[in-house]
């Protein structure tokens, strides 16, 4: 047994939906299905999401377009000075860049301001609004901020500044007092599409500004849309999937620089490139600094000034991946002594002097390690405060929960899945309450169990180079459109090894029917060891194309396993006994002798106390090994004693070392013949004298002198002779016996078979054997003649 590290939730398609699209669209089930679970189950649906050519939302549909726009081109008509208010993320930068671009294109007299993290925080602040004002500014326009500027808002309105409010984030119950605020999740919005991120926003304001969809935009947008891990799905799609096309022949020098540094090649760009290349380096200047360098290179047009701003880029993510990799490291240290004394469903961790720009990171690190809500706090003792950030799981909406703790959380934003927040110092053990007793009553142990969600269960000859390739017309992936999980159920291991220089990567070929495919798992190597190689083994992951030597094959990236039925993992014979227990899980395993004196053979590894000496078959009965590991250290005593042990239990491996001082199976087991030959030389020597000349005896006939022993036993057992001071002598009177009476041959023929069954068997003979044990364990029995 192997059980999966997350809970696997399989989308169950309807089957007539399915087929329709499948024969409409001609497409092939594997892909129909996808589009089912993804919602486009029609045929019109399915062929526009697939073949269709999207069309941009007539902008002016957001509310308070017309105010902003207007007001906009009355400031750059009289060429008032125009303030843009970012913030500090990809997105931040992506949407100032794309407001900056839009507005010095329109002739605006124009420039940018995104506050410190560590010395204004978040969103626009008083201090900023007034300092803009003295410098003359008479209109400022915030872009994926501001929605909960309400002081803010006040302060503009006092001073005369006229402010428009462009935004993305999770609206209050009251909203700014602002000229226009364009949003498109206002309670009485009417835009057809209200999951735009930041830089969604202000490039449906520039298309509204240009009159037209501003194309050249598309680039910028893309990376705050995909960075921010909206829905890719509406006006987000086109935006991912026109502006990935975008970056691939950009001309921006800032990009390209960026490229350059990074080792990208354009051809190969992609949503993974944004996610895990690009987002991370624009998002890391505002992380541990100003945010501006990443606005300014993708602002420029100098190529020499373009090179400095990304490499020094490039080095501030490195220090900051550093950074984040020390702060990991202390929270973890937190987290397991916190938890060590209550389990809390909710984590909250802080420290002073936590870099409050990376703590969101770190929250995330711990949920994929904890799969707990998390909230990662930097502590400011001066001034009393906690800053901090926070990620959730499925189940546990933390926007809406948060929101119920906005007595003690002053300034706080964010959606279902993340936040931000600023608190005093004194309210995080109250803010650690009341957000477990919420989710206490919110999430179930169940809930903790980390959730993977699948596009559903596919037999291997579904899994085709054609249809691989059709799946990619669901691209871009993300949000709300994630890459295709599948799940492969019950197949045979054509082949499994670790690889990788440090043998931590696991790479597999699993066969169903003659059909074969290739796996590898990053990460996985050390489930190698858990493995047998016999095993009906379900998987899930990604399709994917491996090309090599111009030979395209599909593949699949594992994620994660399981095996449902008991594994049998044969030791037997291996000397490295020591290199073998390391390999065993550290928990729920059970170390079995049947022989008291075996274990001064193995406590070199193995404490004393944690071998279990197998004494009578009422103690094998009484052993508990349902879910366990299970290691037979010796060689049982009889199968009657093992079948007592395992008959009707259900562990969930079984390791087979069965060390055995003395083999029956290699002392010759003597036949009738042997016995008739030595009652023979006996009755002619009348006494003889087995001490003296029984090794003599032994190599003249070829055998063992422990053969002649053996059947000097079984004589004396049946009363055909007497042993006295080393001589035999036969009965004058024999009774008459059968050999099979000797209690001496009843054991020994019984250890020959035994050894031959259990020593000496094929491995898929052992597992056989071991099967007939269970005779409670039907549905295992079934798995295992299947693969036999």
């Amino acid at each position: 047994m192997l059980k999966p590290k997350t809970r696997w939730n399989v989308r169950q398609a309807d089957k007539v939906l399915v087929d329709n699209l499948t024969k409409e669209l001609n497409i092939t089930p594997l892909v129909a299905q996808l589009l089912v679970n993804r919602g486009m189950d029609t045929v019109e649906g399915a062929r526009y999401f697939l073949f269709g050519k999207e069309q941009f939302h007539d902008p002016f549909l957001l509310k308070d377009m017309d105010v902003a726009v207007t007001r906009i081109k009355e400031a750059i008509e009289k060429q008032e000075p125009i303030l843009i208010f970012g913030d500090y993320d990809a997105d931040g930068v992506s949407s100032t860049t794309v407001m900056m671009k839009t507005l010095v294109d329109l002739g605006a007299n124009v420039n940018f301001y995104i506050p410190n993290r560590f010395t204004e925080g978040y969103g626009p602040n008083e201090p900023a609004f007034r300092h803009a004002f003295e410098n003359g500014i008479k209109l400022i326009i915030t872009v994926d901020t501001g929605i909960s500027a309400l002081n803010e808002a006040n302060v503009a309105k006092e001073l005369g500044l006229d402010l428009i409010i462009t935004d993305h984030h999770e609206p209050g119950p009251v909203l700014p007092e602002a000229l226009a605020i364009i949003h498109p999740k206002l309670e009485d919005s009417i835009y057809p599409f209200k999951d735009l991120a930041g830089v969604g926003v202000a490039f449906k304001l520039a298309h509204a500004l240009y009159g037209k969809v501003p194309e050249h935009l598309l680039e910028i947008a893309v990376i705050g849309t995909i960075a921010d891990l909206v829905p890719l799905k509406d006006e987000n799609r086109l935006i991912a999937k026109a502006g990935i096309q975008k970056l691939i022949q950009t001309e921006n020098v800032g990009l390209r620089a960026l490229y350059k540094v990074c080792g990208i090649d354009p051809q190969s760009i992609s949503e993974d490139t944004i996610g895990f290349t690009l987002g991370p380096r624009i998002n890391a200047a505002g992380r541990l600094g100003d945010a501006d360098p990443a606005v300014h290179l993708l602002l420029t047009e100098d190529i020499s000034e373009a090179s400095e701003l990304a490499e020094e880029i490039d080095e501030i993510n490195r220090t900051r991946q550093t950074i984040v990799n020390e702060i990991t490291e202390e929270a973890i240290q937190m987290v397991e002594e916190s938890l060590a004394q209550a389990d809390q469903k909710v984590i909250i961790v802080g420290k002073e002097n936590w870099n409050s720009g990376v703590v969101g990171i770190v929250a995330s690190r711990l949920v994929d390690r904890y799969y707990r809500p998390t909230i990662v706090l930097s502590y400011d003792r001066e001034k009393g405060l906690a800053k901090g950030s926070a990620r959730s799981i499925d189940g546990f909406d933390l926007f809406q929960n948060l929101s119920l703790c906005r007595d003690i959380l002053p300034h706080f934003g964010g959606h279902t899945a993340a936040a931000g927040m600023t608190l005093n110092l004194e309210d995080v053990d109250l803010l650690r309450s009341r957000l477990n007793e919420l989710a206490t009553q919110q999430l179930s142990e169940e809930f903790l169990v980390p959730l993977t969600h699948l596009d559903g269960e596919f037999q291997l000859e579904e899994i085709q180079l054609d249809s691989i390739k059709e799946m990619m017309l669901l691209a871009p992936f993300g949000m709300d459109n994630p890459k295709p999980k599948v799940l492969v159920k019950d197949s045979s291991i054509a082949n499994i090894r670790k690889i990788g220089s440090e043998q931590n990567h696991l790479k597999m070929t699993i066969e169903q029917n003659g059909v074969q495919l290739d796996g590898i798992g990053f990460g996985l190597g050390k489930l190698f060891d858990e493995i047998s190689p016999i095993s009906m083994i379900s998987v899930i992951g990604e399709l994917s194309i491996n090309e090599w030597n111009n030979v395209q094959k599909p593949q699949i990236f594992l994620q994660d396993l399981t095996i449902q039925h008991w594994q049998l993992f044969d030791w037997r014979g291996n000397k490295r006994v020591g290199t073998l227990l390391k390999t065993l899980p550290p928990t729920n395993t059970k170390f079995i002798i049947f022989h008291q004196n075996s274990v001064d053979i193995f406590n070199n590894w193995i404490a004393a106390e944690d071998i279990i000496f197998i004494s009578s078959e009422e103690h094998a009965r009484s052993l508990m090994l349902d879910d366990c590991n299970v290691v037979f250290l010796d060689f049982p005593s009889s199968k009657k004693m093992m079948a007592e042990l395992l008959k009707g239990k259900n562990p969930a491996r079984l390791y087979t070392h069965f060390y055995k001082r003395d083999s029956a199976f290699f002392n010759t087991m003597p036949t009738r013949d042997h016995f008739k030959w030595y009652y023979a030389f006996l009755a002619k020597k009348g006494s003889f004298d087995l001490k003296r000349f029984g090794d003599d005896l032994a190599k003249h006939r070829g055998w063992s002198k422990e053969t002649i022993e053996f059947m000097s036993q079984v004589f004396f057992e049946l009363n055909f002779a007497t042993i006295n001071n080393g001589f035999i002598s036969l009965e004058k009177i024999a009774p008459k016996r059968d050999l099979s009476e000797s209690n001496a041959y009843q054991e020994r023929q019984a250890q020959f078979t035994l050894e031959n069954d259990l020593l000496y068997a094929s491995f898929k003979q052992l597992v056989s054997w071991f099967e007939d044990v269970f005779q409670e364990s039907v549905e295992n029995r079934e798995a295992i003649k299947e693969w036999i």
